[in-house]
């Protein structure tokens, strides 16, 4: 086979990521097949488990592994006899009475002529172009695999991350609930020491104003909580409806473990689907550089007909066209060499392989980036957890400087300006508590989302729901390409791609 042997380009990988001297980082080696259920949250089991069966992307990234399969049935039938027709014939042919010159030498004034045949031009793979079709065929169904799992992935990040917002918020208006009632009551106070004759029309002013603020944040909040809602009904598949069922249980922030483990940046680059999709596509691309390079050489064919034709001419008869004298047949090789192609078949290949170093420099990015995104997902969990420990005192701090506030403000010994700013900052620090709290938890659903895990949870499943399949079947014909009920598709081979995993192997056509 021309063209180059694809070959794993060197990929930059750190040796352990730059968090893990921290305690609470372990290195320690883990499939994270469900990473989520680290929060012990069942509410937030069922969303995912609800999301893997109905998010419609995910469908479509199902049906996109069909369409690869489909490809590569097309690419491995390629290698047979590419061009194979029946043809038949029926003649009647009758001369012209008002012209008996027509036809002078002709035996008989109308005769008929039966003929059937066959005939097959088969390309012979000499080059390897029908081999490298396949082997880019085959690369490109495991990535269109991959790429499935890597949506898998995205979607159980996302159904956490957006989770996880949901909580967060509503644990934000719980505290800006809370809050009202307190400024409520500083309010009461300062209008009955107005009233009273020992306080200012101002104080009760400012309160109004410190608690307008407050009581707005509220429908703020209401907003990007039900903003949040409408995201997760579209990551589980579902129309605008009601998620109490779905969300009952303590509206509190999930809490996450003390660890994270994150193993090393080698097992990323094995686990995570997505970089095994971009070098499968590179694998893919490689083969095409073989395909443009097959047609700088001469192409051999194979060419035969076969058939047979019987006339009614001297005194035969049309059933003869099934008796072994009428056959009549002619086979012998052939090829064809475009010489003078002006240079378009070189520089063909030439793009061919400027788009496989683009693919193989995608790679490595998509190696990179994954990095990235682990270390962005540790740095957000660890700096946030430092910052709860720091917003717990200072809530506490708050919430007994208020006390203070409020007891010096009755006895007189303090003014309401005092009481307003404990108030606001009790309100503040207790907000940025719950955001923080949120960060931690979203931090660390990052990390094992962009460690590559929860793709495993597809197992032995089919790539697209049961009621697609049958809506597909009775379209059209799939053969054995749709497994029937409890038959697992064509699975993959772990960890990297390997010669196991990607084939030139000519094998029978699907018929």
């Amino acid at each position: 086979m021309v063209g180059p042997d694809y070959k794993s380009p060197t990929a930059p990988v750190a040796a352990k990521f730059l968090e893990a001297n921290q305690p609470s980082v372990q290195t320690k080696t883990q499939e994270y097949e469900r990473w989520w259920r680290v929060f012990n949250d069942p509410v937030l089991d069922r969303l995912v488990d609800i999301a893997y069966h109905q998010n419609l992307p995910l469908v479509a990234a199902g049906t996109r592994v069909l369409q690869a399969r489909a490809e590569l049935g097309v690419a491995i039938g390629e290698f047979f006899p590419q061009t194979q027709h029946g043809t038949g014939s029926v003649l009647y042919s009758r001369e012209s009475h008002a012209d008996p010159t027509a036809t002078p030498q002709s035996e008989l004034s109308n005769f008929w002529r039966d003929s059937l045949g066959l005939t097959v031009d088969w390309e012979l793979d000499f080059w390897g172009k029908f081999r490298r079709a396949i082997q880019s065929a085959d690369a490109a169904y495991l990535a269109s695999i991959a790429s499935y799992d890597d949506a898998l992935v995205t979607l159980i990040g996302d159904v956490a991350t957006t989770y996880i917002g949901i909580r967060t918020l509503q644990t934000q208006i719980a505290i800006a609930e809370d809050n009202i009632v307190k400024q409520k009551k500083a309010l009461a106070i300062a209008e009955y020491r107005f009233h009273g004759g020992v306080a200012t029309k101002l104080d009760v002013y400012q309160a109004q104003n410190v608690l307008g603020q407050t009581e707005a944040s509220v429908p703020q909040l209401t907003a990007q909580l039900k903003q949040g809602m409408n995201a997760l009904r579209v990551l589980l598949g579902m129309a605008p409806q009601p998620l109490d069922d779905l969300l009952r249980g303590p509206q509190t922030i999930p809490v996450p473990p003390f660890d994270a483990a994150v193993g090393i940046p080698a097992d990323l680059v094995r686990r995570r689907p997505d970089i095994r999709a971009a070098e499968l596509a590179a694998m893919s691309q490689s083969a095409e550089v073989g395909i443009a390079e097959a047609d700088l050489y001469p192409a051999f064919s194979l060419f035969g007909t076969f058939g047979t034709v019987a006339s009614n001419i001297n005194g035969n008869k049309l059933k003869q066209v099934f008796e072994g004298k009428a056959i009549t047949f002619g086979f012998g090789p052939t090829f064809s060499w475009n010489i003078l192609n002006y240079g378009q078949i070189t520089n063909q290949v030439r793009v061919q392989d400027a788009k496989l170093q683009e693919l193989l420099v995608d790679y490595q990015n998509s190696v990179l980036t994954a990095q990235q995104q682990v270390e962005n997902g540790l740095a957000t969990f660890l700096e946030s957890r430092e910052a709860v420990d720091d917003l717990r005192r200072s809530v506490a701090a708050a919430n007994a400087a208020l006390g203070l506030a409020f007891l010096q403000y009755q006895l007189g010994t303090r003014d309401f300006t005092t009481v307003l700013t404990a108030e606001q900052n009790l309100y503040t620090a207790q907000n940025d508590l719950a955001t923080a709290e949120g960060n931690v938890s979203s931090g660390l659903a990052a990390v094992y989302k962009a460690l590559g895990g929860g793709w495993q949870i597809r197992d032995n499943n089919e790539f697209v729901p049961a009621q697609t399949v049958e809506e597909m079947r009775n379209r059209t014909n799939w053969g054995d390409l749709l497994p029937a009920p409890n038959q697992p598709p064509p699975q993959p081979a772990p960890g990297l791609p390997a010669p196991a995993d990607v084939s030139a192997r000519p094998r029978l056509p699907q018929w």
